[in-house]
């Protein structure tokens, strides 16, 4: 069997003394792992780092067994994250989290392109973080765990809607709330789509998203704990305050 397609390297873990195991994320064929002969090597090992959009070719005997690759390198996103502390623990958190979260070999063309075009903005890290957090919302609702933020599961109404619920995703009003406010998560204003888009009202957002990462996504995929890159990239946007 063989396909080709254009994908997203995740992760390269050496194989035997020059060959490399590849987890990548390409847009027909989903999440694929590969073999690529000499990806240890000079002349691969630099190419094969994570983030880097690489053009492939699958061949194995059947589709559920392994394979090998032979990949032609497109762009290395690596110097760029490199410039800014934020960008390479952001870039070090979506891989990771992909890796977490993605089943194999199953089509999200979507969220394929959302990554992409997440990860050419690497270059601007004052709009990353902002980027970051819209892609991981996706994230969540690809995986099954989508927020309904868009008015209060208590009222109905679509005014002052400041919390979400831990159970059901959705936000809650101030007055839906009542006693049970302080057992809700906090809904800044930018995680609705409005809001100044400021590092503290994504940081705060990205704890809401994490609780559903961390209390629900995870459970889902056999309690596997959320990467600890993630937390890593909050720790590292939260010392740009």
């Amino acid at each position: 069997m063989e396909w080709r397609d254009q994908g997203i390297l995740l992760r390269s873990r050496r194989h035997g003394e020059s060959a490399a195991i590849i987890d990548v994320f390409t847009r027909d064929h989903g999440r694929a792992s590969g073999l690529v002969r000499g990806g240890a090597g000079r002349k691969l090992a630099p190419i094969l780092q994570p983030g880097a959009q690489i053009e492939l070719t699958w061949r194995g005997r059947r589709e559920n067994l392994l394979g090998t690759f032979h990949v032609e390198p497109l762009r290395s996103r690596t110097v760029s994250a490199l410039s800014d502390r934020v960008s390479l623990a952001g870039l070090n958190a979506v891989t990771a989290l992909l890796l977490f979260c993605l089943p194999e070999r199953a089509q999200q063309i979507e969220l394929y392109e959302n990554t992409e075009f997440l990860l050419d903005l690497l270059e601007h890290p004052e709009v990353w973080p902002l980027a970051y957090l819209k892609w991981e919302v996706q994230v969540l609702e690809e995986m099954g765990f989508g927020l309904g933020l868009d008015s209060c599961a208590v009222t109905g109404v679509t005014q002052d809607l400041v919390f979400v619920s831990p159970k059901s995703g959705r936000a809650v009003s101030r007055q839906g709330a009542g006693e049970w406010a302080d057992r809700l998560l906090p809904l800044p204003p930018v995680l609705r789509g409005v809001g100044d888009g400021s590092d503290t009202e994504i940081l705060e957002s990205l704890q809401t998203t994490g609780y559903f990462l961390e209390h629900r996504l995870a459970p889902s995929l056999g309690n596997q704990p959320a990467p600890v890159a993630r937390q890593r990239f909050l720790e590292a946007l939260a010392r740009r305050l």
